[in-house]
């Protein structure tokens, strides 16, 4: 499957929205995508899932972790494609999510062996805060992350983790400072559709 492939599917399921939106890195775009609308269907999470994987072959990768919310269903796909290479019970899919104190953590009993290869998946990159973050806990709890995937990267080639990265599509999506918002500045206000908003929000 080709990005334009990727992206023809996204638009078919309304994954692609425009309008004023505040991001969860707090910049403010034109354009949200909402990977949650594709994901919801497993045959289209499978073959993202099963793509995404396909650009880590041969990296030893023991565990895929993710940032929850929105890296949840695809890094379970990830890990499911993965299997193959680990008999048994395959590759471990585990997510890291905020505790009280809005800091990313590892909870749900979940845990990471000493030295085990892991992969960090996200659903979309535009700072990249969330898989730093994943990264952060992963090397934390001992383990050493080898990789990171995302479906989309919407960073305009700003993104720079410390490890290999890769992602289906590359989307030249302009994002602003809320300073520095022409959206703004026009008077419109900032949707904030993002998971993270809604439980800060209840």
């Amino acid at each position: 499957m080709q990005p334009q492939e990727v992206m023809d599917i996204l638009s078919s399921v309304g994954a692609i929205r425009h309008g004023h939106f505040e991001l969860s890195s707090g910049l403010h775009s034109d354009t949200y995508v909402q990977c949650a609308l594709i994901l919801q269907y497993p045959f289209y999470a499978e073959q993202l899932g099963t793509l995404l994987a396909a650009e880590f072959a041969g990296l030893e990768i023991g565990c895929v972790v993710s940032p929850a919310l929105g890296g949840v269903i695809l890094g379970h796909e990830v890990a499911r494609a993965l299997g193959p290479t680990h008999p048994g019970k395959g590759v471990p899919a585990i997510f890291v999510e905020r505790d009280a104190t809005g800091r990313m953590s590892l909870r749900r009993g979940f845990s990471i062996e000493p030295g085990q290869p892991v992969l960090v998946v996200e659903d979309v990159w535009t700072t990249g805060g969330s898989t730093f973050e994943a990264i952060r806990v992963v090397e934390e709890a001992g383990g050493r992350v080898v990789a990171a995937g995302a479906i989309i990267d919407r960073s305009q080639g700003r993104l720079e983790l410390p490890v290999r990265a890769e992602s289906l599509v590359q989307l030249d999506i302009q994002s602003y400072q809320a300073d520095e918002c022409p959206l703004c500045r026009a008077g419109s206000a900032a949707v904030k559709p993002g998971s993270r908003f809604v439980r800060a929000a209840l």
